[in-house]
């Protein structure tokens, strides 16, 4: 457990000083917008080629990646119930699934490689190209299918996918790594230095990203959601896994990866595609704080 605080506390704190820099203003809003655009087109998706291309995938375990998906459409299941909840209007569940189905990569990655090394970063980047893509389909069209009015045409998913930079790097490292090509040291070094500034601009911009005032605005609602999506996700995950034979560090992997919070991004697409913008942000918030808590104790919990 000492070893898992280790690696979380420093995570907190990079969250928490990011999230002081946008309070205080230090660093100003269009700033924000700006470092989480190079993060998303440059940085984050150079980190996934690398680790990808890297990665000893004759030994990957496979079976970690289908239960961290049959999680997230467990879990999206369960959301597409509150449609049946009084007081539950259409935006507001599509919130709810989005929120149930996303998760914070930055967190997962920075927790995973200070834990387990290089093994750890491989193995959270394995989940990333499966659950990234996997969130994405399903929100939209969460989103989009609860949507009291149309907010202009209708995006196709799948076309969006394919233009997303970071799964575009997921598909261009897994090819670099069924071919067995090794990358050219000057370019292997280049995406190395850019994968080290995604996980400190990723968890500052994370931070920033979190308005602590919607606490007060949370209400039973926000809360109950909240703990669904915190402790549902990752039991799905873990329970998938001990079905599909998944242990060690590959299941430690898949809690890690669960049971962190939402994705901030997650008040954006809701504000573009009709679902509860508020909801959204509500949900971030609570969500991120909750975790600090009940990461840990999940931990704990796999690991006595």
């Amino acid at each position: 457990m000492s070893g898992f605080l280790y690696a979380l506390l420093p995570v907190i704190a990079i969250v928490t000083l990011g999230h002081i820099l946008s309070v205080r203003k230090w660093i100003p809003t269009d700033s924000w917008r700006a470092i989480e655009r190079l993060s998303y087109v440059v940085l984050f998706p150079a980190l996934i080629l690398r680790t990808l291309a890297n990665a000893p995938f004759e030994e990957a375990p496979w079976g970690l990646a289908a239960a961290l998906i049959l999680a997230q459409f467990a879990l999206g299941g369960v959301g597409w119930l509150a449609r049946f909840l009084p007081n539950m209007p259409g935006p507001a569940v599509g919130s709810v699934i989005q929120s149930n189905v996303r998760w914070n990569t930055m967190i997962g990655l920075s927790i995973g490689s200070l834990l387990f090394g290089e093994e750890g970063l491989a193995l959270v980047t394995i989940a990333a190209a499966v659950m990234i893509p996997t969130a994405n389909i399903l929100s939209v069209y969460a989103l989009i299918a609860h949507a009291d009015a149309p907010h202009g045409p209708k995006p196709n998913p799948f076309v969006a996918l394919f233009k997303n930079p970071i799964v575009i790097a997921c598909i261009g490292g897994l090819a670099l790594a069924g071919a067995s090509i090794t990358l050219p040291r000057l370019l292997d070094d280049s995406l190395r230095i850019l994968g080290d500034a995604a996980l400190a601009l990723g968890l500052l911009s994370a931070g920033a990203g979190v308005d602590l005032s919607a606490l007060r605005r949370a209400g039973p609602r926000t809360l109950s959601w909240s703990l669904v999506r915190l402790l549902g996700l990752p039991a799905f995950a873990v329970g998938f896994c001990i079905l599909l034979g998944v242990t060690g560090t590959p299941l430690v992997i898949a809690l890690i990866c669960a049971a962190t919070p939402t994705a901030t991004s997650s008040y954006i697409l809701a504000k573009e595609l009709g679902g509860d913008a508020a909801l959204s942000a509500n949900l971030i918030a609570v969500e991120t704080v909750l975790a600090m808590i009940t990461l840990p104790a999940l931990y704990l919990l796999l690991t006595l």
